[in-house]
């Protein structure tokens, strides 16, 4: 039996671009593609439901031409902007003595009720189990079919603020669009860019769009860390036309054309005048260059200290991967390799699909790409999404739809939307220690004293 076509759409700031897909002989061909202004956006916030909305039908309606037909339930993006994250850490007997999925599925909810408080007004959307552990063999890849009496997990859990998804749900919803799932930007875009060589080697990628950067850091079979930074090259636009004092349009077509970080330039060349439509004046390349070198330097910058926070610098192996818009920059490696400190680093496309192989080779698709990607079965081996079931590779999504906590008492304006309680009761709740924000903590199966010397003296034996 055929599999239904998957639609996608990635609301960026500032552009919508909606990809229709189907699955043909175990193939993905692309049959559909829409691009349209996005308006209603500022830096990956709705800030205007009924702009966004427009946006979002009319990339919609031109994949739907092209296409012939269209679903009305779509994979949506959402900005790293409404995200935060945490880990967990879940632990179950086995009964039965064989791991299922259902196991895995009771481990992954035992580790978000583990995890750190999760604010009431902010819902999970990703629960992605990083490491697995069968009885005392750790690093386990794929747990499924095991025997075994203890199966633990530890998570990384990504949740989204409930307006957020509530403002996204009612923009597509105007559109004639309901949601299917909701997937964090920059783990659509990694999914897309990618190759299994270097997830097993650990890499970073950062989504470099028009007003925002989404970055993750994907190590073995998962994201384990997420951060977000609202500067975009649409802010290179706003400084070259404050600098040069020429109207934005201009400016994007300046740093379109003479965008180049590699040296500056001596020529000069003729721009409008803001206020004087019939004057031009003449500057200096030289000036284009400091301008940009400016903003993209403190861009790197900001995001090599996230890579730092991070913790996890030493484990990226396979070093940085950019994509998006920004990374046609000529001269972008160059600067990224002197800031990063010499990590690797690789300008990124997303990987080709049939049907529209040359079109869609471009990083300002490797959103939409990852969307439709992830909706043909292409994510982490194992996941709670954005719906509250569990997925897992190369399957369909499970059949009983396993909920991870109670709806709420009160629920949201809109009944699609009722979300549910994220925390634990207190009572249910371990103490933990303060950890700082900025602090990213793996949980460490030797964290309490005893098991600490107990490694000390297996390491002893081995030793003699």
């Amino acid at each position: 039996m055929p599999q239904p076509p998957i639609l996608a759409i990635d609301l960026g700031s500032t552009k919508v671009v909606a990809l229709i897909a189907q699955q043909e002989n175990e193939e993905l061909v692309v049959t559909g593609l829409g691009i349209a202004p996005s308006h209603g956006v500022k830096k990956g916030t709705i800030t205007n439901i009924d702009l966004a909305s427009r946006a979002i039908k009319e990339a919609y309606e031109d994949a739907k031409r092209m296409a012939g037909s269209a679903p009305t339930r779509a994979i949506v993006s959402i900005s790293g902007t409404y995200i935060k994250s945490t880990h967990g850490k879940g632990v179950v007997t086995l009964p039965n003595k064989e791991i299922s999925v259902e196991e895995i599925n009771r481990a992954l909810q035992a580790a978000f009720h583990d995890a750190e408080n999760i604010p009431h007004e902010y819902e999970v959307i990703h629960i992605l189990p990083y490491r697995f552990k069968v009885d005392d063999q750790d690093c386990i890849e794929d747990p499924l079919g095991m025997t075994a009496s203890r199966l633990e997990v530890y998570a990384h859990i990504v949740y989204a603020s409930k307006s957020g998804l509530f403002n996204l749900k009612k923009a597509f919803k105007q559109a004639g669009i309901d949601i299917e799932n909701v997937v964090m930007c920059g783990y659509a875009s990694a999914i897309a860019v990618l190759d299994e060589d270097e997830k097993k080697r650990g890499a970073c990628v950062i989504d470099m769009g028009g007003n925002t950067c989404n970055l993750i850091i994907h190590l073995d079979n998962s994201i384990v860390y997420n951060d977000f930074l609202g500067v975009g090259s649409g802010h290179i636009t706003n400084d070259l036309s404050v600098a040069l004092l020429t109207p934005l349009s201009a400016a994007e077509q300046i740093k379109i054309y003479y965008g180049d970080l590699t040296e500056p330039q001596n020529d000069y060349i003729e721009i409008p005048v803001i206020g004087d439509e019939n004057s031009t004046t003449q500057i200096s390349l030289e000036i284009v260059y400091n301008v940009i070198h400016a903003r993209v330097e403190e861009t790197l910058m900001i995001l090599a200290k996230s890579i730092e926070k991070s913790k996890l610098k030493e484990r990226i192996g396979a070093g940085v991967i950019l994509t998006g818009g920004m990374t046609k920059l000529k001269g972008l490696r160059e600067l990224a390799l002197a800031i990063f400190d010499h990590i690797p680093i690789r300008l990124a496309k997303p990987r080709p699909l049939l049907g529209m192989e040359n079109e869609l080779r471009d990083p300002i698709f490797s959103t939409v790409v990852g969307l439709v990607l992830y909706g043909a079965g292409e994510f982490t081996p194992y996941e709670i999404d954005s719906n509250k079931r569990l997925r897992f590779k190369n399957e369909h999504l499970f059949a009983k739809e396993e909920k991870i906590a109670e709806p709420l008492t009160e629920p949201l304006a809109e009944p699609a939307l009722q979300a549910r309680t994220l925390p634990p009761p207190a009572a249910a709740k371990k103490p933990k220690k303060d950890i700082p924000d900025e602090t990213v903590i793996f949980p460490d199966p030797y964290d309490k004293p005893g098991r600490k010397i107990e490694k000390f003296i297996q390491w002893l034996t081995q030793l003699f």
